[in-house]
């Protein structure tokens, strides 16, 4: 698999990625801004890929450990290299199917504290020829659900689920998060910029929670030519996003 070798957070994680096919984008950035960790918690990612969100939420919160589930052999592997390289020594990466079982990794049966996910939400449209690619961003029916009951399993009572979805799969992903016992729900709209409709949102689940569902003001990704001043010190300079 060729490589292309870049950075996150404004050059402070290191992150090698496929040269071909899915391509880390904002999502992962955003997802890892997203977790509301500290120091000695444990994180569950599924579909982690090269690793991109693990990786800014090592760089984020120090202290932290993390599984990532990638059923991918090669992309695991190159996880487990960015992680190396960048000395994230408590970050692992298991190749696995997320629906096949247990997390695996030396945490064996340990609980999270948290979980994480960027699921293939797309259904429709045109395949991609790129096999990679095409899994990264292609779903079926249920996929969401499945993956929800899949991360909630690990998780602590009152740990969080974390996902990024489409606007359009928002309702499916609430009810696929209530039916893996996380309540307590709140989603971020995404703003592409002011005034556009959300093509993206954060969505987050408490395991056990009670509260009722809140929508949270958002943020605004972009700003004339750029980022928006927000998203800035998100992106670069790994400041958290709160939900």
């Amino acid at each position: 698999m060729e490589t292309t070798q870049g950075s996150l957070l404004g050059g402070r994680v290191r992150h090698a990625q496929p040269r071909a096919g899915h391509r880390t984008s904002l999502e992962p950035v955003l997802l890892a801004a997203a977790v509301p960790a500290r120091a000695g918690c444990r994180v569950l990612e599924g579909g982690t890929g090269s690793g991109a969100a693990l990786l800014c939420l090592a760089a984020r919160v120090p202290g932290i450990a993390g599984l990532g589930v990638e059923r991918d052999p090669e992309m695991a592997a190159l996880a487990r290299a960015n992680a190396a390289a960048n000395g994230f020594a408590a970050l692992e990466f298991s190749a696995a199917d997320l629906l096949g079982g247990a997390p695996g990794g030396s945490f064996g049966h340990v609980r999270f504290d948290h979980a994480i996910a960027n699921p293939p939400w797309h259904g429709l449209g045109t395949a991609s020829p790129d096999v990679r690619h095409e899994a990264a961003r292609r779903g079926a029916p249920g996929l969401i659900a499945a993956w929800a009951r899949a991360l909630a399993g690990p998780l602590v009572h009152r740990g969080t689920l974390t996902l990024v979805l489409t606007a359009e799969a928002l309702p499916e992903g609430l009810a696929a998060l209530a039916a893996a016992g996380c309540g307590s729900l709140a989603a971020l709209p995404l703003w592409p910029r002011a005034g556009r409709p959300a093509r993206l949102v954060l969505l987050r689940g408490v395991k056990g929670g009670r509260a009722p569902f809140r929508l949270a003001p958002g943020l605004v990704l972009h700003e004339g030519n750029g980022f928006s001043p927000a998203a800035e010190a998100i992106l670069r300079e790994g400041a958290a996003l709160e939900i």
